[in-house]
């Protein structure tokens, strides 16, 4: 995605970070029809670092998340104004292929959905389907490593990936998502659908993957965006029900001392 695209004088972010960013969104609008489903965001993602997006249900967390890899493109009525750059390029740019922006920003859902195959042909697929060329076995067992797997499946590596449970198809899910490698992991709500101990497995896995990936995790609840995340994004929704980013920084600063009165009352449950 090598592209001499001409970048726009951004708006000043929010809150930035002084870290190396990794995607940035600058004066972002994205609407589903004539609705405005999140106005006016400015966000620039440190790389290597856990960011984490919290704030009450409706208020555009997980378009934003999506916006960032244009999955949103899947959406008929789903359009976006602004600009998200990746790499100093705006994804949304005319000549950007969204099949080669995905590949290299991997998603992780909150339902695991693993393909009906093996376990190992749900990590080699995306790879060949993308033109690996190398050792397949290598990229298996290495992907599957990542992801803190392979001790539990590589005696049956050919066995169907629906036999697993529920947390190990979540890890295999992520797995999937390395062997393509990607620059940028994005996660919505990835332990939604999991029991306590398989969530703490997958907070653990993003710890761990955070040395070598740039995570952004939608997450509903703030105990896990406390103990995994460096940044958090706080997003609320207006009047008219446009969702907008409120409040963004290191976490612990986010959580101990807000700034804006309405993170204070989010995370102290006052509303939410």
């Amino acid at each position: 995605m090598a592209l001499a695209i001409q970048r726009t004088k951004p708006a000043e972010l929010q809150s930035s970070p002084n870290e190396p960013v990794a995607i940035e969104a600058n004066q972002l609008n994205i609407y589903y029809g004539k609705f405005r489903a999140v106005r006016d965001l400015n966000l620039s993602v440190p790389a290597r670092k856990i960011t984490a997006m919290i704030g009450p249900s409706g208020c555009g967390k997980s378009t934003v998340l999506r916006s960032f890899n244009r999955m949103n493109d899947l959406v008929a009525i789903a359009h976006t104004e602004g600009e998200v750059l990746f790499q100093k390029h705006n994804i949304y740019a005319p000549e950007v292929d969204p099949v080669e922006v995905r590949r290299r920003i991997g998603m992780v859902f909150q339902k695991p959905n693993p393909f009906p195959k093996s376990i190992y042909d749900n990590i080699a697929w995306g790879a060949r389907i993308n033109g690996f060329k190398g050792n397949m076995d290598e990229l298996v067992e290495r992907s599957l490593r990542q992801a803190a797997l392979w001790d539990d499946v590589k005696e049956k590596l050919h066995q169907s990936a629906l036999g697993l449970s529920g947390g190990q198809q979540q890890r295999l899910c992520i797995a999937r998502t390395i062997a393509t490698q990607p620059e940028i992991i994005l996660m919505d709500e990835p332990c939604s659908a999991l029991d306590p101990i398989a969530t703490l497995k997958i907070e653990d896995l993003m710890r761990e993957l955070a040395s070598n990936y740039t995570i952004i995790i939608v997450t509903h609840s703030m105990q896990q965006a406390a103990r995994v995340s460096d940044f958090t994004a706080f997003f609320m929704v207006d009047e008219q029900r446009a969702g907008h980013l409120v409040e963004y920084g290191p976490t612990k600063g986010l959580f101990t001392n807000p700034k804006d009165q309405r993170t204070e009352d989010y995370i102290t449950g006052r509303f939410g």
